[in-house]
């Protein structure tokens, strides 16, 4: 069977520092941080009470305020990012041929503040079972690439991908594969997410996995950092228009790079720990490598999983050098988490999205907040810290693990 080639056309994103991809580059090179206290809800009393939330962000400037109440925020994130990809595509909508474009979107949770919300409300009543009728359509994680292809009629290949901080990595390289395998000519595939809620943060407190530095949120999100001490919930949506490369070319698609290979892999180790060594790591690097035909000493760049957790910091680290060996200290490798905060399931879409931007113009975004070393971390690599470095990026590679251990790692490649 002939193996396609498959190109990214079209690119779209909702972060915590900028609301479409011009401002959300700008900010990743700029070294934005997008934390501030939550306003959201009232977290007074939580033990983190600041997030990186999406700022100026109003849903009824894209969708009548009726048809928005249908939907839960990581739904309304992803279709906004969705239309923003499809129109940067250019894709004609009257002459494509909807059976072979598909829509693979990831959420690790999905509606999460839906769920709360008619708990919430159930729980304050009076025992009468009173639930919005839109309640589970809103809920489940797969309705945002449901609600994707309803909008624009695409009936090719439609599902959620599920696995926690891996989820729309994983969603982007079943979209790969089915353009591979001639499934489709053409998916929209990404990711979203909206748990900046009181079960999200009262959630991830319970597990201490949240930085709690109140006092400076904008510094909070520090990788690499010996004083870190959490990551910092992020929210929003990124999109990638993956297709067919003759498909692409026939009708002059414009280019940003070539996905050339995917990923995975578990640790089998912990059910939110990282394997101490990085096994999982080394191996779904390994395996993105040997996906894409590519070796060790061909990637210029990595958008590291790089929460600014204690544990996870210290295990990717370990994971690089056993990977690229010498060549290690060759490449620039860096977190845009320090930025955007952690996007859970959206955050393989977005950090995407980062790594094919560094391709099209040359430049590395730094991983900010960076005051002192960690002697666990060798400090010899180049993190790209506090400053965005030029570079002639050919290759980069894009790598997000989640709780359960699921590993997903994307390279993507400049077009020869």
């Amino acid at each position: 069977m002939e193996i396609k080639r498959v190109v990214v056309t079209g690119l779209g994103a909702l972060t915590p520092i900028g609301n479409n991809i011009e401002d959300f580059w700008n900010g990743l090179v700029n070294g934005v941080s997008g934390a501030a206290p939550i306003t959201y809800f009232d977290a007074t009393k939580f033990k983190t009470r600041f997030a990186c939330e999406l700022k100026n962000f109003d849903i009824t400037q894209f969708f009548d305020r009726k048809e928005a109440r249908k939907m839960d925020r990581f739904t309304q994130y992803a279709m906004v990012a969705a239309d923003e990809a499809i129109v940067d595509s250019k894709l004609d909508l009257e002459k494509v041929d909807k059976d072979r474009v598909g829509v693979i979107w990831g959420a690790g949770i999905g509606g999460l503040e839906t769920f709360q919300n008619e708990v919430l409300s159930y729980a304050e009543g009076d025992g009468t079972p009173r639930f919005n009728p839109f309640f589970i359509p809103k809920m489940i994680a797969d309705i945002a690439p449901g609600q994707i292809s309803i909008r624009y009629g695409f009936r090719g290949p439609n599902f959620a991908t599920v696995s926690a901080c891996a989820s729309s990595s994983n969603a982007i390289i079943d979209a790969l594969n089915y353009i591979r395998l001639g499934h489709a000519d053409v998916m929209v595939s990404g990711g979203s997410e909206a748990t900046i809620t009181i079960a999200g943060i009262g959630g991830f407190n319970a597990l201490q996995a949240l930085s709690t530095r109140n006092d400076d949120p904008s510094t909070a999100s520090r990788p690499f950092d010996k004083d870190r001490d959490g990551f910092v919930s992020g929210e929003g949506a990124g999109t990638l228009i993956l297709e067919e490369y003759e498909h692409a070319k026939a009708r002059g698609a414009k280019i940003y790079a070539e996905i050339v290979g995917g990923g995975l892999s578990a640790d089998a180790y912990h059910i939110t720990a990282p394997h101490p060594e990085g096994l999982g790591a080394i191996n779904v690097m390994r395996n993105c490598l040997r996906d894409a035909g590519l070796k060790p000493e061909d990637v210029d760049a990595i958008n590291m999983h790089g929460t600014s957790t204690p544990l996870g910091d210290i295990a990717e680290t370990k994971a690089i050098i056993e990977v690229f060996g010498e060549h290690a200290y060759n490449i620039n490798i860096n977190s845009t988490k320090s930025m955007t905060g952690h996007l859970l399931g959206a955050a393989g879409a977005v950090e995407a999205i980062a790594s094919i931007l560094a391709i099209k113009y040359g430049i590395v975004p730094p991983t900010i907040n960076h005051f002192t070393d960690d002697d666990q971390i060798d400090s010899k690599l180049n993190f790209t810290f506090n400053k965005a470095q030029k570079r002639d990026v050919k290759v980069a590679m894009s790598n997000t693990f989640g709780f359960g251990g699921h590993n997903a790692c994307v390279l993507f490649k400049k077009l020869d």
